[in-house]
């Protein structure tokens, strides 16, 4: 059985690219446009999650939170929901977690992030532009803390 499993053929391939969920909020137009200096602090909050789909195919879900704040107050406020389906097979459990946790989010967010500067500018304000994000050492990252968790349970008990 495990030869089986070692020549299985590992297939990953892109199904459907699509908008789940988008939202834009500029709470303080227009008189935030009256106001000359714009240098407003932004922040980014970002998380991919994965859905079972049916058989082999996968949907994954990248999540941004883009808000800008002048003084306390909120200029702007976009939530996207960018998805795909993936068909992913053939994997073993680490690899499909690496594909799951980094590929598929690094083909995900060039949509996101044209989608967002576009809202961006349509809503008014200056051009905005995500800069590329490092899939592979945020995925690194979350599997050493996983790790790190998992070996401090272990020490507890």
């Amino acid at each position: 059985m495990a030869d089986t499993d070692q020549n299985a053929e590992k297939r990953l391939s892109i199904i459907k690219i699509y908008l789940k969920d988008f939202s834009f909020e500029s709470p303080q137009s227009p008189a935030i446009f009256r106001r000359g200096d714009w240098k407003p602090q932004t922040s980014l909050n970002l998380r991919s999650s994965h859905n079972d789909d049916e058989g082999e195919t996968h949907e994954i879900v990248l999540t941004l939170t883009v808000e800008a704040k002048d003084e306390d107050k909120t200029c702007f406020l976009i939530e996207l929901q960018q998805a795909g389906l993936f068909e992913i097979s053939g994997y073993d459990d680490q690899e499909f977690k690496a594909i799951v946790g980094s590929f598929c989010p690094n083909i995900l967010f060039p949509y996101a992030r044209e989608s967002i500067a576009s809202l961006i500018q349509k809503g008014g304000f200056p051009e905005f532009v995500l800069q590329p994000i490092n899939f592979d050492a945020l995925f690194m990252q979350a599997q050493a803390q996983a790790a790190a968790k998992a070996a401090e349970g272990e020490s507890i008990q």
